[in-house]
């Protein structure tokens, strides 16, 4: 375990995203950081980066650009900005703790494997920083309550700081579509399944050439009690652990005796 209980109000916190260093969610969570510590850096991406999960960029340089005092845009994907941030921006101390978010749209179930916003975190936690990521869902068609995260996030977070968390886990954070004042609670809960990418259309471009194009519709169910996705769907605050090592335990086991 890291020093629990840590001390927020002393603490350097890295904020990153996937959807880009302008995205309205980052300035959410930029503010919910300031409200926890003095010490906010954020480091982002240049432009959206969702769906490019826990991806590094090696075959390429990448370009880092100061915006302004403690907030920098990198030309990559969140792990490169996180990498970055800790290993070169803020080598002299570094960051006590990383956010990740707000997401534009829950990421739930399968989500975890794709989102940007969770592998920001994601590398946070491989470099040994307590890493959370922060999503907020919203109706179709209709605007993002941002005001729900920005609202319930600050308290949340100083208490998961306070109960503390495993080195090897990060913290996946999803606020329902609705008002904070719509918010039945907070529930910890275990992912659940929904898969991306369902619908596939496909048709040629101008020049004749064949392409396919994935869509974003996803197949799931939110019925199953004591999942992410039943949380959100109650108006209740999803709260995931999620273990970095994902080592199937039980089939290890037999194949240990297997192979022994």
């Amino acid at each position: 375990m890291t020093n629990w209980p840590m001390d927020l109000a002393t603490a350097r916190i890295l904020v990153s995203n996937d959807d880009g260093i302008e995205a309205p969610g980052i300035k959410t969570l930029a503010r919910i950081a300031s409200a926890l510590s003095r010490d906010v850096w954020i480091v982002a991406p240049e432009t959206e980066q969702s769906g490019a999960g826990h991806s590094l960029t090696l075959r390429r340089p990448l370009r880092i650009r100061q915006v302004e005092d403690r907030r920098y845009a990198v030309d990559g994907t969140p792990t490169d900005c996180v990498l970055l941030a800790i290993n070169e921006i803020l080598k002299d101390r570094k960051p006590t703790l990383v956010l990740s978010g707000v997401n534009r749209g829950g990421n739930l179930g399968e989500d975890v494997t794709y989102s940007g916003t969770v592998a920001a975190a994601m590398e946070g936690t491989v470099l040994g920083v307590p890493s959370i990521a922060l999503s907020q869902e919203y109706p179709a068609g209709g605007a993002v309550p941002w005001e729900t995260a920005e609202t319930l996030a600050p308290e949340l977070i100083r208490r998961l700081c306070v109960i503390g968390w495993p080195r090897n886990s990060l913290i996946n954070i999803n606020f329902p579509a609705v008002g904070p004042d719509q918010v039945i609670g907070v529930r910890a809960a275990e992912q659940g399944r929904r898969k991306i990418g369902d619908q596939i259309t496909n048709g040629r471009d101008p020049r004749g050439v064949p392409y396919y194009w994935i869509g974003s519709m996803r197949t799931e169910d939110p019925t199953v009690a004591g999942t992410d996705l039943n949380a959100v769907h109650s108006n209740a605050v999803a709260v995931t652990p999620i273990a970095m090592n994902m080592t199937d335990r039980p089939t290890l086991t037999k194949l240990v005796e297997t192979f022994h």
